[in-house]
């Protein structure tokens, strides 16, 4: 979907070293420009030495534009500093009766953190802790607590109307696996149709996997028509064998988070040995239940860097909320939380004038910041003790992240740590480029205009650039 060009917004302008500087765009970039179709106002750029902040190209860098998923690097360093590198969420694990042997006669209750990584993989450890302490039958219901949040609605619209793209999913207090289903597929010559298996597995999910066809393999979604209907999967096309053996990524959006677990959880159960009789039902944890097990998720440094390097958007929305939770809004909403980043924002000496943080991720058509706002940001992240994890979680040119196929033949491949974003209409980079002379550069670009998906080379071009003139 295409949206209309925004409306700018000037800000004041302020008397400092950031008005300085080299204002022209690079001849290189505004040839890309020129060659997209993209107006030079449609475009802000701030280009800062990350020690002095001296200023070598301001463009637009006062102006509001729609910042696309560079926004996470706002959601990524506020949590860092606010809740700290080593911040880890804990699920814990309660009973609500009592234990005779191997019997639970009463209620198992899960009670989430907001972990953003919980996955399922993680979710199989905590119930082998669970059947070690001995317990196998649970004669009682399975009972979920998710009101560490506050729960959106299960009909709420997906972003861009395409609700089984994976980047869809809502937070929760207790997301697993981000609500998502991998289908594997493996054409196989002689067989009518594809050989199929998901991750994670589930109670009672059906799929009926694809007819083989022919003919070039080309988007997966839009060759297969894939269609999702409460526990069911079917496929509108074939699967050309050309294709060879492939995953398709959905977000399982006809279920809702207590459906998705409960699913999740009675196959894992019952494979490890466990029965359950009673049904699953969403509660608080009840003042009468005991505490038995906690499962620790890793920590936010290594979280951030699932968040950032692959843009994975409900990561960073229950991120933001996560500083709400802990620091005493319960259930926390995205307003309290972005209330609570801006407020540490301005604290920190950042002018944060027309900027719009609606849930964190980039994925709004709400969110609105300045590339001086980032860029002084940025400046900020390289200054605090927390500059390793954050530097480690951005993407390396050429090297991994969504910038593992950007800049592998050139010669500033591996010295950009890039955070990129894009939308219909905009397009983005911010981060750090490390010149050919060794100096330490801040690079924020965004582009908001119909075109701007024909920026993506004009943006590598500007890396380079500061690359080999940066000095």
């Amino acid at each position: 979907m295409i949206w209309a060009l925004m409306l700018m917004v000037g800000l004041p302008a302020q008397a400092t070293n950031d008005a300085k500087g080299n204002n022209n765009l690079p001849p290189v970039f505004v040839q890309a420009l020129k060659k997209a179709g993209v107006p030079e106002n449609a475009v802000a750029v701030d280009i800062r030495r990350v020690l002095s902040g001296e200023t070598i190209v301001a463009h637009n860098n006062q102006a509001i534009f729609r910042p696309a998923s560079i926004m996470k690097l706002v959601t990524t360093q506020a949590a860092l500093e606010l809740l700290g590198p080593n911040y880890r969420w804990t699920t814990r694990v309660h009973i609500d009766g009592v234990q005779r042997g191997d019997v639970l006669q009463g209620d198992l209750i899960i009670e989430g953190s907001g972990d953003p990584r919980f996955a399922y993989e993680d979710l199989w450890r905590l119930l082998r802790q669970l059947r070690a302490t001995g317990i196998r039958e649970i004669r009682g219901a399975l009972v979920i607590d998710r009101n560490l949040f506050q729960k959106l609605p299960d009909d709420t619209p997906p972003f861009d109307g395409q609700a089984n793209r994976a980047y869809n999913a809502l937070p929760d207090a207790l997301l697993l696996d981000a609500k998502a289903l991998q289908v594997k597929l493996t054409p196989e010559t002689g067989n009518a149709r594809a050989l199929f298996s998901i991750e994670p597995p589930m109670a009672d999910f059906l799929v009926e996997p694809p007819a083989i066809g022919q003919g070039e393999c080309g988007d997966l979604r839009t060759i297969l028509k894939p269609e999702l209907n409460g526990k069911t999967l079917r496929f509108g096309g074939s699967y050309p064998l050309s294709c060879g053996q492939k995953v398709l990524s959905l977000h399982l959006h006809t279920l809702n988070h207590a459906q998705y677990f409960d699913a999740v959880f009675r196959l894992l159960w019952s494979e490890i040995g466990g029965t359950i009789t009673g049904p699953t039902r969403e509660a608080r944890v009840p003042a009468s239940a005991k505490e038995i097990l906690q499962w620790s998720s890793v920590t936010l440094g290594q979280s951030i860097r699932d968040i950032n390097k692959y843009s994975n958007n409900v990561m960073a929305r229950n991120l933001l909320l996560s500083v709400a939770a802990e620091r005493g809004g319960v259930p926390a909403t995205a307003t309290a939380a972005s209330a609570k980043v801006m407020g540490w924002l301005s604290s920190s000496g950042i002018d944060t004038t027309g900027m719009v943080l609606d849930n964190g991720s980039g994925l709004s058509r709400e969110e609105r910041i300045s590339a001086l706002t980032l860029a002084r940001l940025l400046q900020r992240a390289w200054q605090t003790s927390t500059m390793p994890e954050f530097m480690a979680s951005l993407p390396l040119a050429g090297v991994d992240g969504t910038m593992s196929r950007r800049l592998s033949d050139r010669t500033v491949k591996a010295n950009a740590h890039i955070k990129t974003g894009s939308l219909g209409d905009v397009m983005s980079i911010a981060g750090y480029v490390t010149t050919k002379s060794g100096k330490r550069v801040v690079v924020v670009c965004m582009v908001n205009h119909a075109n701007a998906g024909a920026m993506r080379q004009g943006f590598d071009q500007l890396l380079q650039w500061v690359y080999d003139t940066s000095d």
